[in-house]
């Protein structure tokens, strides 16, 4: 399935002063840039091509003021300015960069004016808010497990929802891949017939639809429409700059 044309819509981008490249590592910096992936970046250190100041420098290197990086003899990039973008992912678009697929969200960054990478993910047959961006810190922010940061999902399931398998979903859950055994946290649940809606603060892969198995129910769609406090409304496959006031419904 081929991913749904963006319409890439006006709007008061989140422009921040370019992030700064002093006190990141090496590879970190350089991906910062916008030059390369951070995994590209250390394949260029690795193979003696960049230079800092004049000389070469381990991965590990902290950027200082003044520094003076090179690439192939190219002065690296000054890092754009920080921005974030908001996606209606539809069904069929795989969150993985991969160039070579047509399904794959990469179809849509290379058509955006600035580099850019999603900030977590959405599996390939759901839909929803899913954010692009090109800040770290807010990647972290609003992705890593230790920042609690809830997710709304709408989830139709093949069956009416009993009590107790609400009951079941809010109270956690576990669940086993392979050797690995999985559990899920505590959360919100409310269901109406066989429609549930769950907020998260976890992000397990694939979470919702190992959760719904666990209790005897089947995953139909899912489908994200809030991150934190910043609710979907844009159309499907809409792309666009969050504005000054989403952002700050990001931040707070």
């Amino acid at each position: 399935m081929q991913p749904s044309e963006p319409s890439v819509l006006e709007s008061s981008a989140f422009n921040d002063s370019p992030t700064t490249l002093v006190g990141l590592r090496l590879n970190q910096a350089i991906a910062h840039s916008g030059l390369c992936s951070r995994k590209a970046a250390a394949r260029l250190i690795s193979e003696q091509r960049v230079l800092v100041n004049g000389q070469q420098q381990p991965h590990h290197y902290l950027v200082k003021t003044g520094d003076f990086i090179q690439v192939d003899g190219e002065v690296l990039p000054q890092p754009a300015p920080r921005q974030c973008w908001l996606y209606h992912k539809p069904v069929g678009v795989d969150c993985n960069v991969k160039p070579g697929d047509p399904n794959s969200i990469w179809q849509l960054l290379v058509t955006l004016p600035l580099r850019l990478f999603p900030l977590g993910r959405l599996d390939k047959d759901s839909s929803g808010l899913l954010l692009l961006s090109n800040d770290g810190a807010l990647a972290h922010q609003l992705m890593h497990a230790d920042q609690r940061q809830q997710k709304e999902y709408r989830v139709e399931v093949d069956k009416v929802v009993t009590a107790e398998q609400r009951q079941q979903l809010a109270a956690g859950v576990s669940w086993q891949l392979g050797n690995t055994l999985y559990h899920s946290d505590p959360c919100l649940v409310t269901a109406q017939q066989n429609q549930l809606t769950l907020v998260l603060t976890q992000g397990l892969n694939r979470q919702i639809r190992y959760m719904c198995r666990a209790v005897g129910l089947k995953v139909l769609t899912l489908h994200r429409v809030r991150i934190h406090q910043l609710q979907l409304s844009d159309p499907v496959g809409c792309c666009r700059p969050l504005s000054a006031s989403e952002m700050l419904l990001l931040s707070n």
